[in-house]
C-alpha cells in the first residue's frame, strides 16, 4: 500500500499532498505549481479565449488557400506551433493538434495559460464497434486512461470524464442543427502498436467506442485548470475484425472539413 507525504509549499493553501506509491505513475501530487509552469512561456497571450484543435492538416491548408483562415502567430520553440484565426470568426483560433498525450496535453495547458478558456477538439480514431460507420461522430463523455500523462494532473482513476454540463451543451447544439451523433467513452492509449485483441475486447466491454491517443490528457488538463473543453471524434479505421481495416478513413475530406467548421460554431456555445 502507498503512504502519503505532506509537502508544504507556502502558497495556494497550507499544504499539498504527494501520494507516494510503488508505481511512480500513480504518485499524484495535487500541488498546482511546478518548477516549470506554462505561465513561463505564455508571453502576452492571445486576444481571445476560444480555440479549435484539429488533427486534419489538409483542412487547414484548404481554409488558408480559400481565405477562410489567416495566420495569427507562431508559438516559438524547438517545435514551433502555428496558430491561425478564422477570418469570418475573428474571436476563434485554430491550431493543428500534436499526436500523443504529452504533446497535445502539454500544448493545451500552454494555450490555457495564454488565455484560452473554451476549446473544441475534432479528430478521428479507430472504432471498437463495427457498426460505427466511417465518419460517424462521437461526442466524448470521457476517456479510459491507458496512458501516463493524465495521472500528473488528476488522481488515479480508470476513467476521466468531461464536464457533463459542457458535454450536454454540445449535444444540445448538435440536436438543434440536426447533426447525428453517438455519445460515449474513448480509450486513450500511448501505444498504437500495442492494441492487442484482448485489450480491445476489454476496452469495448468497459464501454469504449473509439480508440485514440489524446483525450485522457486533454480532459485531465481541462478539469485540473478548470476551463471548458469538448471533443468530437469521428469513426475511422476498424479494429474489430481479425485483421486491421483502414477503411480509407483519412481520405474523408468532406467529413473532416465539416467537423472543423462545426467545431468553430460549437466553441462559442460551450
Amino acid at each position: 500500500m502507498g503512504t502519503t507525504l505532506s509537502v508544504p509549499i507556502g502558497c495556494w493553501r497550507d499544504q499539498t499532498l504527494l501520494h507516494e506509491n510503488n508505481w511512480p505513475v500513480l504518485e499524484y501530487d495535487d500541488n498546482p505549481l511546478a518548477k516549470l509552469n506554462p505561465s513561463h512561456f505564455a508571453g502576452d497571450g492571445f486576444d481571445t479565449d476560444k480555440m479549435v484543435i484539429t488533427f486534419f492538416p489538409e483542412v487547414i491548408t484548404k481554409l488558408l488557400s480559400s481565405g477562410g483562415l489567416r495566420e495569427a502567430c507562431v508559438i516559438p520553440g524547438e517545435n514551433p506551433v502555428p496558430i491561425y484565426r478564422f477570418t469570418e470568426k475573428e474571436d476563434i483560433l485554430l491550431t493543428l493538434g500534436q499526436v500523443g498525450c504529452p504533446a497535445c496535453g502539454g500544448n493545451l495547458d500552454l494555450f490555457h495559460a495564454m488565455g484560452i478558456e473554451k476549446v473544441m477538439f475534432c479528430g478521428g480514431g479507430g472504432v471498437l464497434d463495427r457498426n460505427i460507420e466511417v465518419g460517424q461522430v462521437l461526442v466524448v463523455d470521457g476517456a479510459i486512461r491507458d496512458e501516463g500523462f493524465s495521472y500528473q494532473y488528476l488522481p488515479p482513476s480508470r476513467i476521466v470524464y468531461t464536464d457533463p454540463q459542457v458535454t450536454d451543451r454540445i449535444v444540445s447544439c448538435l440536436e438543434k442543427r440536426d447533426v447525428p451523433y453517438l455519445r460515449g467513452l474513448v480509450w486513450t492509449t500511448d501505444a498504437i502498436f500495442r492494441e492487442t485483441a484482448d485489450r480491445i475486447a476489454l476496452r469495448k466491454e468497459e464501454g469504449a467506442k473509439i480508440v485514440e491517443m489524446e483525450q485522457a490528457a486533454c480532459i485531465a488538463v481541462a478539469r485540473f485548470r478548470n476551463f471548458a473543453y469538448g471533443a468530437l471524434i469521428y469513426g475511422g479505421d476498424d479494429l474489430t475484425g481479425e485483421d486491421w481495416d483502414g477503411r480509407s478513413w483519412r481520405s474523408r475530406e468532406g467529413v473532416r472539413y465539416d467537423l472543423v467548421r462545426l467545431c468553430s460554431d460549437l466553441v462559442r456555445e460551450i
